[in-house]
This record gives C-alpha cells, sequence and structure tokens, in this order.
C-alpha cells in the first residue's frame, strides 16, 4: 500500500473533519462584557433550585390510571401558589450542555458534549457565579462544572461518590434522599452555626439540588416504570420538606423564590440525547418571592398541542420558555447580573412585579445581550479588512441608540408595555446579529473546503487513472516535457498558483486569521495544482471508456452508479431504504455468470441478503430489551460456529498446527459463557441483585481475549475469518439487549456469500476457498496483480454500502446519539461515561470490522494492489460526504440541523475511520503470535 498517499489521504481527511468545528460548531461564547444588574430591588433574597435530571414534563403533570397526581405538592403549587409551564430544552438533551442552559443561559455547541462530565473549568459566567454565595448538593459530574474556576471562593459543592451512580442499584432513588438529607443537615447548621448564619442571610443566595435519581432509574428501569414513577412521588414530598425547612430557617420572611425543573427528559426506551419530544419537554414550576400567582388562561394563551387538556391543568395559565431563559428568571428574582453569556429571553410571565420593574428588567435583559453583540461585532470588524467588512444592517451603531433613547422614554413616561414591545423587538434584532456575526465566516470556509474537496477527488482520480488501470496514458501525462509549450505551460501554472497562494496567505495575515484558516484556504492549492498538470489523462479515460463499452453504456453505466449512490444518502433519512437496497443487491447475481455457475450461491447469497434487509424494518435497538432474542442469536451463532469448524476439520490441511485445532473449542466455550452471562445478568438485574462480579470477570475476559485469540490461527482466509467472527460474536452478544445479536448473525452469514460470489467470479475456481491466505507468500504464489477494472467499482460500492447497513441497521441518528447503558450491563453499571461510551463504540465497530475483514479477503482474491479498491472506496466516500456538505443545514428544528451535521460527520468518520479499518483488518488477519504454520497456498 502507498504509505505516503494514505498518510496524505488522512491528514486531507483530518482537515475536512476538523472544518465541520470551525464552520458548525465554534462556540457561542464571548469575553469582555460588564455585567448588568437590574436598578430596582428584587424581590427575592435567596432562590432554591431543584433540578429532577431526566424528568419528563408529562410524567410530573399527568395523572395516573386511578386519576391522582404523582405529585401532589407541586400540583398543588401550580394551583394554588406559582406558575407554570413547559421547558423546552435543545439537541443534545445531555446532562451537561442542559445544565449550563439553565445556569447559564446559553446553549452550547454540540461538541462540548465530548468535554467531558468531571473536573471541567468553568470557562463561562453563570447565575452561580453571579451570586453572593451558592451552596449546592448532587452529582459530582454536574456539580464541579459550576464551582470549579468561579471567580472567588463563593460557590461551596457538596456530592456523593461517584460510585453511587449504578444502574443497578436496588433504588437509585437513594442519590435523591442523600442531598435531601445533607439539605436538612445545612439547614441545622444555619441555626446553630453564626457564620454560616450570617453568610446565608446575606441577598442573592442560591441554593441548588441537583437530583439525579429519577434519571438514574429511567436509564435502568424505563420511564413508565415503577421505580420511576416512584421516584417521582419521592422527590415531590422531598421538595415539600425542604421548602418546609427553608422557610422555618428564615421565619417565613417571604424572600425565597423557588424554581423546579429538569435538564432533559428521557425516552420511553430510556435514552436521552436526541431530539424526541419526550426529551425536548421538562417542566417548569416557579413560586414563591417575586413569582405570579395561578390564573386562568387567555385565548391567546392556549396551545394547540393538547396537553393541558390531557393534563387536566387547562383551566390554569400555562407559560412555555426556551430552557436557557430560566438563568434570566432566576437574575431577576434575586437581582443578580444576568450571565455574560445568556441568550436567555426574561419570561415576564413568570414575575409578579410591577410594569417598572418588569420593562427594567427587561431592558437590562437587551442591554446584557447587546453587549455581546458589540463584542462580536468589534471582533469582526477588526478581523476583516473595511473593503469586504458587511455590517449587520438591522442593528447599527445609530438604530442601537435610537431604539434604546426610545425604550427609556417610554419607561420614564409609564408606557412600559410599549417599552417592553420595543425591548423585545430589540432583544430578537440582537440575537439575529449574535448569530450573524456568529456565521460570518461561514461563506468562506465553505468555499474553502469545497475547493479542496473537489481537488482532492481530482487528484485521487487521476492517480488511479495513471497507476491503476489499464487505461493507455498519453504521451505526457504531466507537463513537463522539454517542448518549448509544454515548457511554458508548466512555468505558468507555476506562477498562476503560486501567486494565488501568496494573495491567500497576505489577506489572512491582514485579517489577523486564525491558524487553521490558512489550512482550510490553501488546502485546495497544491491539490488544484496536481490535479491541473494531469488533464490529459482525463480525456485520454474517457476517449477510452467511451471506445471499450460505448456512449450509451456509459451514459448507463452513470446513471446506475448515480441511482445506487442516492440510495445510500436516501438510506441515512431513512433506514427503510437501506432495505430496499439490500432487495436490489439480492438480484445482482441472477445478471451474472453466477446464476449459471453455482445455484447454491446465488441461492445463499439471496436469502442473507433479504434477512438482512428485515432488520431496517423493524424498530430501533434500544427501545426494549428483550435477551430471549440475544440468547436465541447466541445459540445460531454456537451452531453455525461449530458447523463450520466440523467442517473445517474434515477438510483441513495435515501440516495445520495442533494448537490452531484447539481454539476452535475454545472459541465454542466463550460462546457458551457469553450466552450464559446475559441471561444470568439480566436476571441478577431484574431481581434486583446487580451485576454479579463473576459475571464482570468474565465479560471483560472475553472482551480481552477477542484481541489475542484471532492470531493464534492459522492465516488461512477461512480459518482466520471464521476465528475473528466467532472473537467479535461473543463481545457483540454481551452488549446486545435485543435483535441487534441476529443482525450480526445474518450480516455474518451475508459476508460469507459475499466472499463465496466474488470467489467464483474472479476465475480462482482452481484455488479451493480454504486454502486462501492472508499470508503475503500465497499472493506471491499466485503471480503478478492486475489492474481495475469497471467492475471492481460494484465491489467498492458493495464495501460502502455494507458498511451504512453495518451502522444503520439497527439504529438511527437519534438512537447512536442517545445515551443508554443497558448494552454494557454485563462489564458495569455504575455511571462512567467514557467506559460505557467506549463499550457502546466498540459494538459498533466490530460490525465494521466484520466488513472491512471480508473487504481485504476478496482484495486479496482478486489480486489487487493494497491501494487499488481502497482508493475507489475512497473517491466513492468522498462524493458521498460532498454532497452531504451541501446538505448541512443551519435552519428550521434543532432535531433538522443536528441531524443534518450528525450525516456528514458520520460520513467523514466513516471515510477516516475506514483507513483505520484497514489497520485493524490487517491486523486481526494477518498478525499472529508465533505458534507455528501461518497457513499455506494449495492448488487442485
Amino acid at each position: 500500500m502507498d504509505v505516503w498517499l494514505i498518510a496524505v489521504g488522512l491528514l486531507v481527511h483530518i482537515v475536512f473533519f476538523y472544518s465541520i468545528f470551525d464552520i458548525y460548531f465554534t462556540s457561542p461564547l464571548v469575553h469582555g462584557m460588564t455585567p448588568r444588574t437590574t436598578p430596582l430591588d428584587p424581590p427575592a433574597r435567596r432562590l432554591v433550585l431543584f433540578v429532577a435530571d431526566g424528568l419528563r414534563a408529562d410524567k410530573l403533570y399527568e395523572l395516573d390510571e386511578s386519576g391522582h397526581t404523582r405529585a401532589p405538592y407541586l400540583r398543588s403549587i401550580i394551583e394554588e401558589k406559582g406558575s407554570w409551564g413547559v421547558s423546552h430544552t435543545r439537541v443534545p438533551t445531555e446532562s451537561r450542555p442542559g445544565h449550563v442552559a439553565l445556569i447559564a443561559g446559553f446553549y452550547e455547541d454540540v461538541s462540548a458534549v465530548a468535554k467531558g462530565w468531571k473536573e471541567n473549568p468553568v470557562e463561562f459566567d453563570s447565575v452561580f457565579n453571579e451570586s453572593r454565595y451558592t451552596w449546592s448538593w448532587g452529582s459530582p459530574d454536574i456539580l464541579p462544572m459550576f464551582s470549579k474556576g468561579a471567580t472567588g471562593n463563593h460557590v461551596f459543592t457538596h456530592t456523593y461518590p461517584a460510585g453511587y451512580e449504578d444502574f443497578a442499584d436496588e433504588d437509585a432513588s437513594r442519590l435523591d434522599m442523600w442531598v435531601f438529607d445533607k439539605v436538612k443537615e445545612f439547614v441545622q447548621d444555619v441555626k446553630q452555626n453564626d457564620t454560616l448564619g450570617k453568610m446565608v442571610s446575606s441577598d442573592r443566595i442560591v441554593l441548588f439540588l441537583h437530583l439525579l435519581g429519577i434519571d438514574t432509574n429511567g436509564h435502568a428501569h424505563k420511564p413508565f416504570s415503577e421505580e420511576y414513577l416512584t421516584n417521582i412521588r419521592l422527590v415531590d414530598a422531598g421538595i415539600r420538606e425542604a421548602v418546609e425547612l427553608i422557610e422555618s430557617a428564615f421565619e417565613g420572611d417571604g424572600k425565597t423564590a423557588y424554581v423546579m425543573t429538569a435538564d432533559h427528559g428521557m425516552t420511553n426506551w430510556g435514552s436521552h440525547g436526541a431530539g424526541h419530544p419526550h426529551e425536548t419537554l421538562t417542566p417548569i414550576v416557579a413560586w414563591g418571592a417575586g413569582v405570579n400567582k395561578p390564573s386562568t388562561p387567555g385565548n391567546a394563551e392556549e396551545y394547540s398541542d393538547g396537553f393541558s387538556q390531557l393534563w387536566k391543568l387547562d383551566h390554569l395559565k400555562r407559560q412555555d420558555i426556551n430552557q436557557a431563559d430560566i438563568a434570566s428568571l432566576m437574575a431577576s428574582l434575586i437581582g443578580t447580573p444576568f450571565p455574560l453569556n445568556s441568550v436567555g429571553l426574561l419570561p415576564l410571565g413568570f414575575l409578579d412585579n410591577t410594569g417598572h420593574y418588569k420593562a427594567e428588567s427587561l431592558l437590562t435583559n437587551a442591554r446584557q445581550i447587546l453587549a455581546q453583540y458589540e463584542v462580536k461585532e468589534k471582533h469582526m470588524q477588526e478581523t476583516t479588512l473595511a473593503l469586504f467588512f458587511s455590517p449587520f444592517k438591522p442593528l447599527s451603531a445609530g438604530q442601537k441608540a435610537d431604539i434604546l433613547r426610545t425604550i427609556q422614554a417610554q419607561i420614564s413616561k409609564g408606557q412600559t408595555d410599549n417599552a417592553i414591545s420595543t425591548t423585545h423587538d430589540l432583544i430578537q434584532r440582537a440575537l439575529d446579529g449574535l448569530k450573524y456575526y456568529h456565521n460570518y465566516d461561514r461563506f468562506l470556509l465553505g468555499t474553502s473546503i469545497l475547493m479542496g474537496y473537489l481537488g482532492w477527488m481530482a487528484y485521487i482520480l487521476q492517480h488511479l487513472l495513471n497507476f491503476h488501470t489499464s487505461i493507455p496514458k498519453p504521451r505526457w501525462t504531466k507537463l513537463d516535457g522539454l517542448t518549448a509549450s509544454g515548457f511554458l505551460v508548466k512555468w505558468g501554472l507555476d506562477i498562476v498558483f503560486t501567486a494565488l497562494g501568496l494573495v491567500v496567505v497576505s489577506l489572512l495575515t491582514i485579517q489577523s486569521s486564525p491558524a487553521m484558516y490558512y489550512v482550510y484556504c490553501l488546502l485546495p492549492v497544491p491539490l488544484w495544482y496536481t490535479a491541473v498538470k494531469q488533464y490529459s489523462i482525463f480525456y485520454q479515460a474517457v476517449s477510452h471508456i467511451v471506445s471499450v463499452v460505448g456512449f450509451c453504456k456509459l451514459i448507463g453505466y452513470l446513471m446506475l452508479g448515480v441511482i445506487a449512490m442516492e440510495i445510500v444518502v436516501l438510506s441515512m433519512f431513512w433506514r427503510e431504504v437501506l432495505s430496499l437496497g439490500l432487495v436490489a443487491i439480492a438480484l445482482w447475481p441472477f445478471f451474472t455468470e453466477l446464476r449459471h455457475l453455482n445455484k447454491g450461491f446465488v441461492a445463499g447469497w439471496t436469502v442473507s441478503c433479504l434477512a438482512v434487509a428485515v432488520f431496517p424494518l423493524l424498530p430501533v435497538v434500544g427501545r426494549d430489551a428483550n435477551i430471549n432474542l440475544v440468547t436465541l442469536a447466541g445459540v445460531l451463532f454456537l451452531l453455525s460456529s461449530l458447523g463450520a469448524l466440523l467442517y473445517l476439520r474434515t477438510h483441513r490441511h495435515p501440516l495445520t498446527n495442533p494448537v490452531h485445532s484447539a481454539i476452535g473449542p475454545l472459541q465454542l466455550v466463550i460462546l457458551v459463557l457469553s450466552i450464559y452471562v446475559v441471561k444470568s445478568t439480566w436476571a441478577s438485574l431484574g431481581s434486583k441483585r446487580g451485576l454479579p462480579l463473576v459475571n464482570q470477570c468474565l465479560s471483560w475476559a472475553t472482551f480481552g481475549s477477542s484481541f489475542l485469540i484471532p492470531g493464534l490461527t492459522s492465516v488461512e482466509v477461512v480459518s482466520r475469518l471464521l476465528s475473528t467472527a466467532m472473537a467479535f460474536a461473543a463481545v457483540f452478544l454481551l452488549t446486545s439487549t435485543s435483535h441487534e445479536g441476529l443482525f450480526c448473525l445474518a450480516l455474518c452469514y451475508l459476508m460469507f456469500f459475499w466472499l463465496l460470489c466474488e470467489h467464483r467470479l474472479s476465475h480462482s475456481a482452481n484455488v479451493k476457498l480454504r486454502d486462501l491466505s492472508f499470508g503475503e507468500e500465497w499472493t506471491l504464489l499466485r503471480g503478478p496483480q492486475r489492474r481495475l477494472v469497471l467492475d471492481d467499482l460494484r465491489c467498492a460500492y458493495f464495501f460502502i454500502f455494507f458498511i451504512l447497513t453495518a451502522f444503520f441497521g439497527t439504529g438511527n441518528i437519534a438512537s447512536i446519539n442517545s445515551f443508554d447503558p443497558a448494552s454494557v450491563y454485563c462489564f458495569l453499571t455504575v455511571f462512567s461515561p467514557f467506559i460505557m461510551g467506549s463499550l457502546l463504540l466498540w459494538k459498533i465497530v466490530i460490525l465494521f470490522l466484520l466488513v472491512t475483514c471480508t473487504f481485504k479477503a476478496i482484495h486479496i482474491l482478486l489480486r489487487l494492489p493494497n491501494t487499488s479498491l481502497f482508493l475507489v472506496v475512497l473517491l466513492l466516500s468522498d462524493g458521498l460526504a460532498l454532497q452531504f456538505f451541501f446538505l448541512v443545514r443551519d435552519s428550521g428544528s434543532w432535531l433538522d440541523i443536528g441531524t443534518s451535521i450528525s450525516h456528514y460527520v458520520i460520513v467523514m468518520c466513516m471515510i477516516i475511520f475506514v483507513m483505520l479499518l484497514l489497520v485493524l483488518a490487517r491486523l486481526f488477519t494477518t498478525v499472529t503470535f508465533g505458534l507455528g504454520h501461518r497457513g499455506k497456498f494449495h492448488s487442485t
């Protein structure tokens, strides 16, 4: 394999992949603003924030089967004392971005999820940071985000040990009980400790109770389980008791405000992270000092979703808000400055105060958002040449000053309703301006990446045509001939592209552009320079293909190729399209000589294609656990492996090392143990006895052995592929919860018949399949390697299609983005996002490797150079990535935006990952641990 070319390709695609973060995932944070505070006295001196992690709005508000509420205290608050509504979250619906939106008032970019959960430096302002003192109790994964790095020593956190977050715990509600117990101790300390009592008696005090039990029970038992619903009742009772204690500690001075909400919801199958309404609709209940009392809804305030009627709350005014608005609400209630990076809009409907106070508070909110806008605008002016700078016209400096003067005049005249309306318009303009400047460089970067893609694809295509095909080469494939005209053209190209590069560097330097901008804008220059120098090979290739296959046939092939690629594109939006593609692929042998050569192969291929085609039509994995299906898949794996091993034993070469023969029975034992571990683990969890230590040890031992055992077997293709599949199957079963085990089995059969069909079509009938070897000496014995032909495009396309089938066969964007720890319960149940995430990623990689190892075997079978088919795959994948680059959206629903970006990221990851997969496949198929015979070529 051309190491240099692969290294360059890897770097280029890393640049393409990284560009998406600079184009769409850049942080919205800006710095240099001055805190803004409402000039009037706030209604509350202290605020208590309850966040019930993972609580869905419907599960709190709805009545149970007997017509009773699960949260009688909060229901009484809604009906008698406070305001309520639905808080709408954004994607990703994860704990970190949810809490940042709640407490800091802005929506983190999607990549923030990857920043981790523990020991995060606070790189943003928050209500806690602006408070005089904040005390918080709860999870060690959330609280440190708002204390570590906060200015001053005024944010105090109290967390339970990380080991408490155990999804196999008999009662996860103990996490919430721990918080409520600590609050009781705190109230007692306030009464007994004069120093603490004086601190708590100050103004701008925040008490934060992070309640994780509902989320943990939802993951472990699902949101409709008794454990989840009972935990809601426990939280409701705990909130009632905490409120009574706090009120008694301050002798009912009426200066405490309370806010109860959730960071995200949860799907019926116990996951979150995507954009399902059950994940994005969370409750918001507020009461106490400065909060409006219940009122009846007006006609204009009715919601068309029908939830209020379903919850029997349609007689009360409902106020829906965006999650980031809660930070502004809390800041207004206790008089802290609005968080510097907040984009939340103060929800005036929650405030019980004068029109003057509301207008002044909203104006402060507007000034705080305007401050961010001014910093953004100044930054763009300083980093853009005046000739090219295009300001945000709806909010020029003059317009901003005029609007602020108008608002001040309206407030002075007592025209508060007009002032509020004008301020809302100003805030909307400022938010639009923030978005405008945030996306200011998007066109420049997008154009650069587009030209880079096209230049890279042209470079790869000319490399393929020059070195991997039999197309006759033109007299000069490069403009470096000795003729005067050739020299002049080459010299002209050198000057043009050098000048272009210097112009790009000069403009970027003058504008003080970030370092990566130089990479994005300069990358197309050498790629296009190389491609243009090879212009003649493109003309020669088209002429040759037309002369060989004919113009009409070429057009037909192109149309077929476009349809095939569009099937891949559409399958990423609708999984069911994969089934359509598999049905079409199932018919492929009937249009080849296979239908005459071996009808058994054709039947096996067709049946396995149709079997795999069933799975994209089924619900995504994770919604409902069905361990019986996992057991069935394990038994079928066991029987299939046993049959394959018996066949190989009866046809094995007599010189085969006896150690290799012993590995098969060992792997059968491991498969049996995997089936047992899955069954017993889920039985133990179901009876709330936790994860047995023996099962955990066996699971990790199986995981570790899967990397070693294939290397103990022969490098004969069938033996090594079978051993690798059995090793992966054992691990895959341990991470399965439903029908994905059967999908893995069906995919293995499909890969087997793909290898059989390609073997027959390769005209290698004189070589038995069991004699093919991954060893280098086998390739040397077979003679010289051949060049690419048109049929090889089909093989490369199958590889891409099967990779995507492996990815989306049992899931979709939402299910892959959502976090559901149930798949790793055989390995661990204590919350550890990085270990759990790594295991879930490896579960997907296993399917990829099954396809890639088969592709590696086909590569050897076809006697192609290692680079040839890979470059074809790379070219087709880049075509996909370029199409998804154009499909990325920055408007519409957050789910639409997130999905479009996810598609591009998935394709880019696939391209980079394929390079790594081929390396992994090479390791799994060729590495041995020196136990003897490496496999040998035999002709028949």
